[in-house]
C-alpha cells in the first residue's frame, strides 16, 4: 500500500540547547508524520517540547539530530506558505485591522508582486471576506487598541490565513482569553479549517480545546519531550461546546490527562532525562 505524501515529517529528530555543562535536552529523538489537511494537536506539561516542534517545522530552530521534512523538502530547503498565530496577536498599533490582516500579502509571493496593483480591489475584498467569516465585519477600519482581546485574536486568525497558507502553526492562540471567548473562537477556527483545509499543528495545554479542534492528538512527556500517545479523535464534525460535556468526550480528556500525570510521576532517571 502506497502511503499518501506527508505535509510534515520529523524523522528521529532531537533538539539540545546550549553547550557543555549548560546543555538542555529539549526534545528526545522523535518521529512524527502529519498528513496534508490534517489537524493535529500537541498536548503535555510545560517545557515538554511542544513549542520546540512548532519551531522546528517553521524553521526557527534547527534539529540537533534527524531531519524535518515540510511539504516534501527539508525545512530549510524551500520556503513554504505558512500561517502562524500565537497567544499574543501582536498587531501593529499604527495600522488598521484591515492593514494588519493584509500584511502577509506584502511579504509572501506570489501576492507581494501584485500587492500594489490589487490591494484596493481583490486583496481588500479578500481581507473583508475573512473578517466577515470571524464576525468582524465593520471593524476593518478600526485600530487594534479599539478592539477587545477576543476580537484581536479573530483578526489574528484572518492574518494567518490571508495568504492561503498550506500550513497553519498555532501556539496557544487562545490561552490568554476567558473561557467563553475561547470556546467561541474554537467554533470559528473549526469553521475556518473546514472551509480552507490547511494542515494545522496546534500547541495547547487545554485538553478540551484539543479534543474539540483536532482530528488527532499527540501527548508529550515532560522534558526531554517524547510522544507518549498518538490517537485519532473520532467525534463527528462540526463539533459543539455541548459535546465536550458528553461522557465519551470527558473520557477522552481523562485518558489524555492520565498520560500526562503518569509521565510526571516517573523519576527523571527512568524517563531519560
Amino acid at each position: 500500500m502506497i502511503r499518501p505524501p506527508s505535509a510534515i515529517e520529523l524523522s528521529q529528530t532531537s533538539v539540545i540547547f546550549g553547550r557543555g555543562a549548560n546543555t538542555v535536552p529539549a526534545l528526545s529523538e522523535t518521529t512524527l508524520r502529519i498528513q496534508d489537511g490534517e489537524f493535529l494537536a500537541l498536548v503535555g506539561p510545560s517545557g515538554c517540547g511542544k513549542s520546540t516542534i512548532l519551531k522546528l517545522v517553521s524553521g526557527l530552530v534547527q534539529p540537533t539530530t534527524g531531519v524535518v521534512i515540510v511539504g516534501g523538502r527539508e525545512v530549510a530547503a524551500k520556503a513554504l506558505r505558512i500561517g502562524m498565530a500565537f497567544q499574543n496577536p501582536t498587531m501593529l498599533p499604527w495600522l488598521t485591522i484591515e492593514q494588519n490582516v493584509m500584511l502577509p500579502l506584502k511579504i509572501v509571493q506570489p501576492f507581494r508582486s501584485r500587492y500594489r496593483r490589487e490591494r484596493r480591489a481583490a486583496f481588500r475584498d479578500k481581507a473583508h471576506a475573512l473578517l466577515a467569516q470571524v464576525g468582524l465585519q465593520g471593524f476593518a477600519g478600526k485600530y487594534p487598541w479599539q478592539l477587545s482581546g477576543g476580537m484581536l485574536q479573530r483578526a489574528n486568525l484572518c492574518r494567518a490565513l490571508i495568504h492561503e497558507p498550506r500550513m497553519l502553526l498555532l501556539d496557544e492562540p487562545f490561552g490568554a482569553l476567558d473561557q467563553f471567548t475561547r470556546e467561541e473562537l474554537w467554533a470559528i477556527l473549526q469553521d475556518l479549517w473546514l472551509a480552507h483545509r490547511p494542515t494545522v499543528l496546534l500547541v495547547t495545554h487545554d485538553l478540551r480545546e484539543a479534543g474539540f479542534l483536532a482530528s488527532r492528538i499527540c501527548v508529550m512527556s515532560a522534558r526531554p519531550g517524547r510522544i507518549l500517545d498518538d490517537s485519532e479523535v473520532a467525534f463527528a464534525r462540526p463539533r459543539t461546546v455541548a459535546m465536550t460535556f458528553e461522557p465519551d468526550f470527558v473520557a477522552l480528556n481523562q485518558r489524555l490527562r492520565d498520560f500526562i500525570v503518569d509521565a510526571r510521576s516517573v523519576p527523571a532517571s527512568q524517563d531519560g532525562a
